[in-house]
């Protein structure tokens, strides 16, 4: 698995970015975003049960990660297709306000190391990457287990003070000086 300090894989992917057919879909790289951090999470499959509390959690928290001037993606194998059927069939998916990004072919999965040996899907996983594409934190948990958005916002707030952060360390807290 790509981990810290290693640079993302580019890609060039398509998206499922509204819930209408006419405006639903665009293409995204990792050129799209330039200059911002990103926060691109995986799950393994649409139509499921606990993808949708994180998707739709991201989704709440979504003005929080803008205002630290990152861009979430949301990213699993299924099709862009799939993925517009599930915002307009899923209430809390519905307005989602960022790209539900299609990695059909698993190119960005596999380039990442995530791809479920066993379930052939992305496993449950999180990447939070500089404005220079160099990943500073990743996160994966087992296919069962749901994880912690507010965790991820904390850490992008540790990651953009620039400075040493302890235990449970949270945004306005004093961060440690080396003496």
């Amino acid at each position: 698995m790509l981990t810290v300090g290693k640079t993302f894989p580019a890609f060039n992917l398509k998206a499922a970015v509204t819930s209408d057919l006419q405006t639903a879909f665009t293409e995204i790289n990792d050129k799209s975003y330039k200059g911002k951090w990103l926060v691109v999470f995986f799950w393994p499959k649409d139509f499921t049960f606990v993808c949708p509390t994180e998707i739709a959690e991201f989704g709440k928290l979504n003005k929080d990660f803008a205002d630290r001037d990152a861009q979430v993606l949301g990213v699993s194998t299924d099709s862009e297709f799939v993925h517009l059927a599930w915002r307009q069939h899923k209430e809390e998916l519905n307005g989602l306000p960022f790209p539900m990004v299609s990695d059909i072919k698993r190119e960005l999965s596999s380039a990442l190391g995530i791809l479920d040996p066993e379930e052939g899907v992305a496993q449950r996983a999180t990447f939070v990457v500089d404005p220079e594409g160099i990943i500073r934190f990743t996160m994966v948990t087992d296919l069962n287990v749901g994880r912690n958005v507010k965790e991820v916002l904390r850490v992008l707030d540790a990651l953009q003070t620039d400075e040493l952060c302890p235990c449970n360390w949270q945004k306005g807290q004093d961060t440690l000086q080396v003496a």
